[in-house]
């Protein structure tokens, strides 16, 4: 099977979250095997923040909140900043093709911080929205945000070194 041609293919338009909780940690979540990847295991983060597509025609910020209640059941968030620019990050040779459906090279992601102004019992993986969105996630914890390029899968490193350099002063702000 031959590799596509990167330079061909489109970004698929996503937006990623961290939300914040009182003591300036930020949320993660523990990806179920395959969750994200289809069928490429190998490929899914042990721990991230939650992201997902925008939909054609949909606000960023629309999105960004949407994806995070139905990742996490998490409402109860103010907005305290948004990425300057978008982040992109590339999928590795032996997942194109495969991974997102096939049809992009990687992802362009619209990153927003929030303020969880919610409690703790609120947030639930492993039956988003009452049961009625598909979990993701198997685990969470709060976590520092410096620590978020660590926890993720190698290829996507380097974006999330970009999203703590974006939101590296908001965990000071709970101090």
């Amino acid at each position: 099977m031959s590799i596509p041609d990167r330079e061909t293919m489109p970004y698929r338009d996503c937006v990623g979250v961290a939300v914040f909780n009182a003591q300036g940690n930020v949320f993660v979540g523990r990806r179920k095997a395959g969750a994200h990847f289809q069928n490429e295991n190998e490929l899914s983060a042990p721990w991230q923040m939650p992201q997902g597509g925008i939909d054609k025609g949909e606000d960023p910020l629309k999105a960004a909140l949407r994806e995070l209640y139905e990742e996490t059941s998490i409402s109860a968030v103010s907005l305290l900043a948004e990425a300057p620019e978008w982040i992109y990050y590339d999928l590795p040779d032996d997942a194109l093709g495969v991974a997102l459906k096939g049809k992009y090279r990687g992802q362009r992601q619209r990153w927003f911080a929030f303020a969880f102004t919610g409690n703790d019992g609120d947030i639930d993986v492993t039956a988003p929205g009452g049961g009625k969105f598909h979990a993701e996630f198997d685990a969470w914890r709060w976590e520092r945000l410096s620590r978020t390029p660590s926890l993720i899968v190698p290829f996507k490193r380097d974006a999330y070194e970009k999203v703590v350099a974006a939101f590296a002063d908001i965990p000071q702000r709970f101090a």
